[in-house]
């Protein structure tokens, strides 16, 4: 073959949807790429692209560029969000979440510009239908054996399955988002009759995966999608057959296996039949709507520029309402959380270009729409890949109103994807949003490409050492020297992680209580730590409360004071907090105010806090006990549930 321009460019497009195809398969199955190993990865593959779009852009033939409306929605919010994170409260935190929207920014615009052909988006479309089967599948069996195991991890969600994520209304949210394409094939598609057959297994095993997650949300988002899809296709009377027989068959087909087969399932009755929020990691509504009001103050204290890129969970400990004792992470509403960490501005930006997008969609409507009406048979790949697309990604945006998918790195990767092959489609409306890539904008567009290269290039290598380093501590014995020392080389590749540094402080803390000769030098090292994570993240709770209870364990109760009073203002409603301030009365002797924050402590864990509960019986009450000689036991004056 000779070698020429034209076939560079052919190569180079053929690698780039390899690396995006890569991005697409490895990111799902690897746990939904929530682990910070996971997302590395994705960045290497990031990376490559960014390269093979370097070499297209000067050896290809004729380089041009697709900028879609849309694109400047992209671009505002990068500008934006880069701009936020230079002023950020935590820095590591931000940069984290900063790193992740450039990503998927720039896989937006590498679809856009390069994955825009019919081809590409069929192969893209049968690729992620083949991965949801695979998972769902596996969803299946993990079901039937009563099996709550990922890979080689156990997810906390026992008896629902979660496929390859480790939490089933993630992986919900990733089958809602697939499941319309395959089924948009099977009834508008241009596919052989072989094809077609094996679309309809897909959907199915699809159907099954998701039936399986026992997940509300992702029931009702995944039903909302795909009752748009079947009312485009029952307003056109080629398709309208069809359709309804389809409708017929899921309507038929779910109430049956809810009846026969669901609702026989332990977790099925407690979720559906009697939703509460029993066992590890379950959320309820009205937990959701516990933590939906914290982000509402959060963001009307911060109106305009919000908390801070990815900082709602660091955040909501000042807000913590009393009914909710877990770590959020997120607020179970993606609008909401968009609010509380990017204000007015980011809101603005991202509702602005959604509404960019739907013009985006009647604009091009009858263009795809017209490549169906010419068949005599009405079926047309291009215009079921419109559909199917649209309505996954309306399904997707149905479920974040009640959970946090477009956090996942999957799900987001999965659908800035989709919403770049739907947003080139502006291509048949109009030649306006070509660009041809002529040396002023090859250069700065290589200039780009090479920033991309380096800083993505640099956080992983800084990430990666990090994360060894990390991972090595946890299989060390618990707040041992060598664990601390591991922990103090992750702490050297990436220095302004607060929760490393305070890690560290704990070690060192717990080796001072032994008691040792040089404790005092062990404690002050500690003390050092927790400055260190205090300056790094100036709203933590945690590493003033340690701080104190180090100076308590020093003699140094006076000093102690402040550092108690700064966690208390952080954290006001965390019985975890409330109770170790009762344990600093009981070290000053003062047995009276130590009940009292011990009885506050029990209330807010609703008597599952066990050193509140152990301090408060065997050692508050005895010693008040004995002051208070010749008179009834305290405990006959207040609840001892659970005692």
């Amino acid at each position: 073959m000779v070698f020429t321009r034209r076939n560079l460019d052919w190569w180079c497009e053929r690698g780039i949807l390899t690396l995006v195809l890569a991005v697409l398969i490895f990111a799902p199955l690897a746990f939904g790429a929530v682990y910070p190993w996971t997302f590395l990865v994705v960045q290497i593959l990031v990376i490559g692209v960014a390269l093979l779009w370097a070499v297209r852009l000067w050896g290809g033939y004729k380089p041009k560029l697709l900028w879609p409306p849309l694109a400047w929605a992209v671009a505002a919010f990068v500008i934006y969000a880069v701009a936020r994170y230079c002023t950020a409260d935590i820095e590591y935190v931000a940069r984290l979440e900063l790193i992740r929207i450039l990503v998927y920014a720039f896989l937006f615009l590498a679809v856009v510009s390069h994955l825009y052909n019919q081809d590409a988006a069929e192969t893209i479309s049968y690729t992620l239908t083949a991965v949801a089967v695979a998972a769902s599948s596996y969803a299946v069996v993990q079901f039937l054996h009563h099996s709550n195991q990922v890979w080689n991890l156990i997810a906390p969600y026992p008896g629902r399955a979660s496929g390859t994520y480790i939490c089933p209304n993630h992986f919900a949210g990733f089958l809602e988002l697939v499941l319309p394409l395959p089924l948009a094939f099977l009834l508008a598609g241009r596919v052989s009759v072989v094809t077609r057959v094996v679309l309809a297994y897909a959907v199915l095993t699809i159907l099954a995966g998701l039936a399986v997650t026992l997940s509300r949300g992702g029931w009702v988002a995944a039903t909302a999608g795909i009752f748009l899809l079947l009312g485009f296709l029952l307003r056109h009377q080629n398709h309208r057959l069809r359709a309804l027989l389809v409708l017929l068959v899921l309507l038929i087909g779910g109430g049956f296996v809810s009846v026969h087969y669901l609702s026989k399932n332990i977790a099925y009755m407690r979720r559906v039949a009697k939703p509460n929020a029993e066992g590890p990691g379950e959320v309820d509504t009205a937990a959701r709507l516990e933590m939906w009001v914290p982000a509402v103050q959060m963001w009307r204290d911060n109106f305009w520029f919000g908390v801070g890129p990815g900082l709602y969970d660091y955040r909501f400990r000042e807000y913590r309402p009393e009914g909710i004792q877990q770590r959020p992470e997120h607020a179970h509403n993606d609008y909401l959380e968009l609010l509380a960490d990017w204000g007015v501005v980011g809101g603005v930006i991202v509702f602005g270009g959604l509404g960019i997008f739907i013009f985006g969609l009647v604009k091009t409507w009858p263009h795809v729409r017209r490549e169906e009406t010419t068949f005599g048979t009405g079926m047309s790949s291009r215009y079921a890949f419109y559909l199917g697309a649209v309505s996954g990604l309306f399904a997707l945006a149905v479920h974040s109103l009640v959970d946090f998918n477009l956090h996942i790195p999957a799900n987001a990767l999965t659908g800035v994807t989709v919403l770049a092959l739907v947003a080139s489609n502006v291509r048949f409306a109009t030649k306006r949003h070509w660009l041809r890539a002529r040396r002023p904008v090859q250069w700065a567009l290589t200039g780009a490409l090479a920033g991309v290269v380096v800083y993505f290039g640099a956080q992983a290598w800084r990430r990666g050492g990090e994360t060894f380093w990390t991972a090595r501590a946890e299989t060390l014995p618990n707040f041992s020297p060598e664990r601390a020392a591991a922990l103090q080389k992750a702490l050297a590749c990436e220095p302004h992680n607060f929760q490393t540094a305070y890690d560290i402080g704990e070690c060192f803390r717990t080796q001072s209580l032994d008691g040792g000769s040089n404790y005092v030098a062990l404690a002050e090292t500690a003390l050092s730590y927790y400055a260190q994570g205090i300056r790094l993240n100036p709203h933590d709770a945690y590493s003033p409360l340690r701080t104190g209870m180090c100076l308590d364990w020093l003699g140094r109760h006076a000093e102690a004071e402040k550092f108690y009073a700064t966690a208390e203002a952080r954290d006001p409603n965390g019985n975890y907090v409330v109770a170790d301030i009762g344990w600093h009365y009981v070290q000053i002797g003062d047995y009276p105010a130590a009940r009292q924050w011990f009885l506050r402590a029990n209330k807010l864990a609703n008597w599952h806090n066990d050193m509140a509960k152990n301090y408060l019986y065997e050692i508050c009450e005895p010693k008040l006990m004995s002051r208070a000689s010749g008179q009834l036991p305290l405990r006959l004056f207040y609840n001892t549930k659970d005692h």
